[in-house]
């Protein structure tokens, strides 16, 4: 089965203007025998969350996709990653530092930053780490419920070389009930060395 074309980008994304550059990721990707999977919303704002992440490659991959797509997401990491020079250039790809010891802070200040802007996605690792864990953190629920938005999950599965899109999924009143849906919904895909259960 060949590789299809990238899913067009619906008009309500936050998105870069066409590019030689993101064209020749389409390109590179495509070529590497991966594909994707599903299309990406017609939504301006969303919390978008990708697993399972347990390899570097992830990044890789989906660095491609996003310039591909030609998607203009923003991103959290841990302040400590933003240091010089790979600061700048987190910053360039929408990376926004963050100090995790301070959990309600960022709740409240990504909030904000939704109420301030007309289009805005958030990308978000749950898993937090590349290690296999129980229990994944809480805060792209947090943030997605706070500024009124819906949760994206996005998923990689390498047995088949695929980056793909779920439904949009709007968080309830129920915390545990959404981690649980959520969960099932990464039951199948597979990362690169491990899965999400």
């Amino acid at each position: 089965m060949s590789a299809p074309a990238f899913p067009q980008a619906p008009p309500q994304m936050p998105q870069y203007a066409p590019s030689l550059t993101g064209a020749l990721c389409r390109y590179l990707y495509l070529r590497s025998g991966w594909r994707v999977a599903g299309e990406p919303p017609d939504m301006p704002k969303l919390v978008a969350i990708a697993a399972p992440h347990s390899s570097n490659w992830d990044v890789i991959w989906g660095l491609l996709v996003k310039l591909g797509l030609r998607l203009d997401v923003r991103f959290i990491g841990k302040r400590e990653a933003f240091f010089w020079p790979l600061g700048p250039v987190l910053r360039g790809f929408g990376g926004i530092p963050i100090d995790r010891r301070h959990a309600q802070n960022v709740v409240r200040e990504m909030a904000e930053l939704f109420a301030a802007n007309e289009r805005l996605w958030l990308a978000i690792a749950p898993e937090g780490t590349r290690k296999k864990v129980k229990e994944w953190k809480s805060g792209f629920w947090r943030i997605a419920r706070a500024a009124n938005v819906p949760i994206l999950p996005v998923y990689f599965h390498y047995p088949e070389k695929t980056i793909g899109f779920g439904q949009l999924i709007y968080p309830s009143d129920d915390l545990d009930a959404d981690m649980a849906r959520i969960r099932e919904f990464y039951r199948p895909w597979m990362g690169k060395n491990r899965g999400t259960v």
